[in-house]
């Protein structure tokens, strides 16, 4: 009887390390699918700021392709500067710029004042050109950022400043309507 008795109660011990484990494992399958709900729901918050943050950037460009549409009667009025060669801020390699730019004004006018103040104009543009890397200039949103930029180093030049949160909401008349690029070698 006694080799029975141990049988039988080695059998429920057994079966209860068989239930620990089923426990065991149902608890870490119920931590590992909170763990994975918990990811999901972080790239989902993460994907939604993107695209929120994605919405209000071309919802600034819309504004200013709003603001650069012109009426077709109006003859535009550039003005070409002499080009830019300047050593780029990369640290691997001696690298250099040479950039062509052209001021769009709204105003005939401005053009007279934009050549009275065209050394410190030019001395503000080399300061933002010294300061970027070829990789900043690379890609066309670096490229737009540059322009955004000389505009706004131009403006300041000429004794404009730029509103606290951009030039959204300033409705002073501004001299430089947009900047473009003649020539943009880097090497």
């Amino acid at each position: 009887m006694s080799t029975a008795a141990a049988v039988e109660g080695a059998v429920p011990a057994k079966g209860g390390k068989k239930k620990l484990l089923i426990i065991v494992l149902a608890l870490a399958l119920v931590l590992a699918a909170g763990g994975g709900a918990l990811v999901f729901w972080m790239k989902a918050r993460a994907h939604a700021a993107a695209v929120a943050e994605e919405n209000d950037a071309d919802a600034g460009q819309a504004d200013a392709h709003a603001a650069a549409k012109r009426d077709p009667k109006e003859v535009p009025v550039f003005v070409p500067l002499d080009n830019f060669t300047v050593n780029l801020a990369d640290r691997e390699a001696e690298r250099y710029a040479q950039i062509g730019i052209s001021l769009e004004l709204g105003d005939p006018k401005a053009g007279d004042r934009i050549k009275v103040f065209m050394p410190a104009i030019r001395n503000n543009i080399l300061m933002v050109l010294s300061h970027k890397r070829s990789s900043d200039l690379l890609e066309r949103e670096g490229k737009e950022q540059l322009a955004a930029e000389v505009q706004r180093e131009t403006e300041r030049a000429l004794g404009y400043e730029a509103a606290p949160g951009g030039r959204k909401g300033d409705d002073t008349p501004r001299p430089v309507r947009a900047v473009h690029f003649s020539n943009f070698i880097i090497q």
